[in-house]
């Protein structure tokens, strides 16, 4: 398996009603706003008013495009991964259309070995109104309830871009997380989503995408405890046990030991840190309780930590949960408004002892 970022030599231009921007070199991963400001074409969206003078950006189309240089590999599949597009897009290669998005919060892949050419490749990605879109489809459904008179919740993108009590209205547009070619042969990981229960057992739950229907052979290592399957679908579920595992315990109330855990299928290969802990609320009192043991909850909201998250590096989220953690917090509860946070949030998370809540389940690690 081999992966290829198509991170460079990207341009964007405008349509629409946006003064003329033709050819402006773009940072892939990133945004229209953020590309507009480092070729000096606008200013700060956070200083002054500058967001109501910018607001013409939500409403505008925009279109990234690249080309790269491609070789035949030995491989028989090339996917494009699109980790983060925001967030009406549709894709084409070499002038074919090979997808259309509506949705920031997930991640997309698409098959284009049979459009890749021997040479030269053409790559653009054209990304209609998030307004024209969220407004066409409260057009459509009605009105439904909400804190501000924009359309956020009709359609599936950051709502707090929209503006929101703390933050400025910014609608943003482009290839926000990291994009790329994924070569493989025979079969791939594309789900892998490990349960740790506190008795130190781990059941990881596997979804492969395959070209074959010969047997696979899959397998998972933790605390140098392997287990081995014959893998004649498309899914199955890898049961470990660690003896007497040490338990993660929340900040101020112990150690966070994490275990190496490794899915292989071939040479696609896995890797996550995990801990062993027991969550449960009572009701009754309303007390958290973490391996057994009630825990003072003292947390905060976090709500994303740029406008353009792009611009969030793991460097950046260290700093921001270095000053939670000097003022004694020990939850960070994730707010509905904004996004799935990243690897390296949770990652940082757990690392420090910091608990987290999500309005809802993160997407599955995928590969």
């Amino acid at each position: 398996m081999t992966y290829r970022p198509l991170h460079d030599g990207w341009t964007l231009s405008s349509q629409g009603v946006a003064p003329d921007v033709k050819g402006v070199p773009a940072t892939v991963p990133g945004c229209v706003h953020t590309d507009l400001l480092a070729a000096g074409l606008i200013d700060d969206p956070y200083l002054d008013d500058n967001e109501h003078r910018l607001a013409w950006i939500g409403r505008t189309e925009w279109t990234y495009r690249t080309t790269f240089t491609w070789s035949p590999d030995e491989h028989e599949c090339t996917d494009l991964v699109c980790e983060g597009l925001d967030t009406v897009a549709t894709l084409t290669l070499n002038g074919i259309r090979i997808g259309s998005t509506a949705n920031q919060h997930r991640s997309y892949r698409f098959p284009v070995r049979h459009l890749l050419r021997d040479g030269d490749n053409e790559l653009t990605a054209h990304f209609g109104s998030a307004y024209a879109y969220a407004e066409e489809r409260r057009a459509a459904l009605g009105e439904r309830p909400g804190a501000y008179d924009e359309p956020y919740p009709f359609i599936r993108k950051m709502a707090c871009n929209f503006g929101w009590d703390w933050g400025p209205t910014l609608v943003t547009a482009g290839i926000w997380r990291p994009i790329g070619l994924e070569s493989w042969s025979r079969a791939r990981l594309a789900e892998v989503r490990p349960l740790a229960h506190a008795d130190g057992t781990v059941d990881v739950h596997v979804r492969v995408e395959r070209s074959t229907e010969e047997p696979l052979t899959l397998s998972a290592e933790i605390a140098g405890i392997t287990v081995e399957e014959r893998l004649d679908g498309r899914a199955t579920v890898l049961s470990l046990k660690v003896p007497d595992p040490e338990p993660w315990w929340p900040r101020g109330y112990g150690d966070q030991p994490r275990y190496d855990l490794t899915v292989r299928l071939g040479d696609d290969e896995w890797h996550t840190k995990i801990g062993f802990r027991s969550v449960e609320l009572e009701p009754e009192a309303f007390t958290l309780k973490v391996n057994g043991v009630p825990v003072f909850v003292r947390g905060v909201n976090w709500i994303p930590d740029d406008c353009f998250p792009a611009r969030v590096t793991r460097e950046r989220l260290a700093e921001r949960f270095g000053q939670a953690t000097a003022a004694g917090v020990n939850l960070l509860r994730v707010w509905g408004g904004g996004l799935y946070e990243s690897d390296d949030f949770y990652d940082l998370a757990d690392e420090l002892g910091l608990l987290t809540r999500t309005p809802s389940a993160p997407p599955a690690a995928t590969g």
